[in-house]
């Protein structure tokens, strides 16, 4: 069983502050480790469970932040950024059985987190179909356009919630519960040993291996903090000024949605 898992640190247990999220800041080496660790526990989880291909894909800011040396021995682990549409997933395809995702977040424009946002941040909203996206749905969906189901998801509260309304099989820890810019969690071993079980069960059940709904055509709207933003990414081929801080684009694949955001969010 060949498993794909990415990891964020935005939903790691316990975190509160961007100063937690950045290199060099008050916080970042706590919440480095705990990132470490959760990922470390999905791979455990992933193993107990059959599996005996393991990709890594450290999807935080640098892309530089987990430790190697602490994940189990068969892991490989793609650090740094290839600057492919599939970003998140880089180097997913359809030989994968399973996607899981640890230290996600609640997306652009969403209060369960005080740190949610989506992709680069440059954006409010990224509204697909009329939903609004979060990087665990851009991300399973464009994981679903090649066969691979995502069958775990570990963040906070309301993106759990919002995945389960999405696929209904899923296994998820709750790490985090968003209040204003304040976070209620659960301690820091219990998330990691409930991450490593929830993955095993994941893993197991046939359940979780339905993949969410695809659509015949994809309408992307995305709206930027800043009008000039819109105004660069309307150049983009196929993609046409919608209002002075929204641009609209439309594709029957979900691969070009992910590359129009590659290139409309420069800064991923």
């Amino acid at each position: 069983m060949k498993v794909y898992i990415s990891v964020d640190i935005e939903g790691v247990t316990g975190i509160t502050h961007w100063d937690e999220a950045e290199i060099g800041k008050p916080g970042y080496e706590t919440f480095r480790n705990q990132m470490t660790d959760e990922a470390a526990a999905a791979c455990e989880g992933a193993l107990a469970a059959g599996a005996d291909e393991l990709v890594v894909k450290d999807a935080h800011w640098t892309a530089r932040n987990i430790i190697p040396s602490r994940l189990p021995e068969p892991v490989q682990l793609i650090r740094g950024w290839t600057g492919d549409p599939l970003y998140m997933v880089t180097e997913i395809d359809s030989s994968f059985d399973a996607l899981a995702m640890v230290g996600y977040h609640s997306g652009a424009s969403n209060g369960g987190n005080p740190l949610a946002h989506t992709a680069a941040g440059t954006e409010f909203q990224i509204l697909i179909n009329g939903e609004a996206m979060s990087e665990y749905r851009l991300h399973s969906l464009a994981a679903a356009e090649l066969g691979v189901p995502t069958v775990f998801l570990a963040g906070d509260t309301l993106l759990c919630e919002s995945a389960h309304a999405a696929q209904p099989g899923i296994h998820t820890v709750a790490t985090n519960t968003g209040k204003g810019a304040a976070t209620v969690s659960i301690h820091p071993a219990r998330a990691v040993a409930a991450i490593r079980s929830n993955m095993e069960a994941a893993l197991k059940d046939e359940a979780a291996r339905t993949l969410p709904a695809l659509a015949d055509r994809y309408e992307l709207e995305l709206w930027y903090d800043q009008n000039e933003d819109a105004y660069a990414a309307s150049f983009y081929p196929g993609a046409r000024l919608h209002a002075p801080h929204a641009v609209r684009f439309e594709a029957d694949r979900f691969y070009e949605i992910m590359r129009m955001l590659q290139f409309a969010l420069v800064r991923l």
